[in-house]
């Protein structure tokens, strides 16, 4: 255990780009994988059990490797050597800045860039619908999250407690995305989208037919 905790380490000091976006790509397809299994499989009747969508799985995977991590990475390596220490002063500032700034900006790139890697004829449709409520949700889970993570988590194990964290906050995300759109906004996707056929189960389609983060 000793030589695993100490090759994790290792690999935290010589390559710490590519450990966080390993780890933020596996948290992503983590949760949507456990939501996938748990509706589809575990909860769902034995005739009503569906296969795991592994396209949905791709797109989680896409956004939490290849766009997510790479914003966090830069994003905490300039609050924290911008910011340091932990005074009051300097926690508040780091709050507001990553609550209202950092946020907003990965909100609109999970549900705009998730709408595009769906097809969406609007992409900016579900962002409209569900930034508010998101953006509410993410005040009263990340604010005391973040007010421990500056005050008490020294920076080499930040990414171990901002893994815990977003782990349950991409399975809020993946919710929140599967979630109705209003009976306006479906039908006015559904008066100008073709019936095309499609697999998806992201809760837009089903409603329809059938976002960051």
């Amino acid at each position: 255990m000793s030589r695993l905790i100490a090759g994790a380490r290792g690999l935290f000091r010589r390559h710490p780009f590519v450990t966080n976006s390993a780890i933020y790509g596996s948290l992503y397809v983590g949760a949507e994988y456990s939501q996938q299994y748990v509706s589809k499989r575990w909860l769902a009747a034995p005739e009503e059990r569906e296969d795991i969508d592994y396209t949905i799985v791709g797109r989680y995977a896409v956004m939490g490797t290849a766009i997510y991590a790479p914003t966090l990475y830069a994003w905490y390596k300039w609050l924290d050597g911008t910011f340091p220490g932990t005074l009051k002063k300097t926690i508040v500032k780091k709050l507001m800045l990553d609550q209202f700034i950092l946020t907003p900006y990965c909100l609109t790139i999970f549900y705009a860039g998730m709408a595009l890697m769906e097809g969406s004829d609007d992409i900016f449709l579900e962002l409209r619908e569900k930034f508010l409520p998101t953006f509410q949700r993410s005040c009263v889970f990340w604010l005391p999250a973040q007010v421990l993570n500056f005050l008490f988590i020294a920076p080499r194990f930040r990414i171990i407690y901002m893994g815990v964290c977003g782990m349950i906050w991409v399975n809020i995300l993946c919710w929140i995305k599967r979630q109705s759109l209003t009976t306006d906004a479906a039908t006015d996707i559904a008066t100008v989208k073709s019936p095309i056929p499609t697999t998806t189960t992201t809760a837009t389609s089903k409603t329809i037919s059938n976002v960051k983060a």
